[in-house]
């Protein structure tokens, strides 16, 4: 659907584009590290449940793992990242897109969507969320993903693992 008030949400965003993260860089890293604790203390709140790892995480830890991340940066400093893998079937997996609390409901976790699958294009991407983390699942959702399962990670709390092939991803892009 195109119109003004479309036009002007996809081509008017008050923050930067999203740029790749360097997580050797101590300030990067520290940035993500804050960014991380924010977002997931709030998907905690959601689903009912602090034990999610990237939460518990040690700076150390992070710096560690492998995977690609972008960020958004604004005026206030780092508002949005996904990190990201290739699975040794070609899959793209999204281990992590956190969004700080201020910048909630303002397209950050679209345009970091948006720039991965322009940068990584992949035949199969797959995410997990918190099931109760109904934000999180609408945005996969919207996005083309379907519901493939859910595994319990604590004693009533689930993650709900999602899929998108890249056939379904064009099919609702077009909508």
């Amino acid at each position: 659907m195109t119109g003004p008030r479309h036009a002007a949400s996809a081509s008017h965003r008050p923050f930067a584009e999203p740029v790749r993260l360097d997580l050797s860089d101590p300030g990067t890293l520290r940035h993500v590290w804050d960014l991380q604790r924010a977002a997931y203390a709030v998907e905690a709140r959601l689903i009912g449940f602090d034990g999610i790892p990237p939460l518990h995480e040690s700076v150390e830890q992070l710096r560690a793992c492998d995977e690609s991340f972008l960020g958004i940066r604004e005026a206030s400093g780092l508002v949005g990242a996904v990190a990201w893998t290739r699975l040794p079937n070609g899959a793209l997996e999204i281990c992590r897109l956190v969004v700080h609390p201020v910048a909630h409901r303002r397209g950050v976790a679209t345009a970091l969507l948006d720039a991965l699958d322009s940068i990584e294009p992949a035949e199969l991407t797959v995410v997990s969320t918190g099931t109760a983390n109904q934000p999180a699942v609408a945005l996969y959702l919207r996005r083309g993903f379907v519901p493939v399962g859910e595994r319990e990670i604590a004693l009533g709390v689930t993650v709900t693992l999602l899929e998108r092939n890249r056939c379904c991803r064009a099919a609702t892009v077009r909508t």
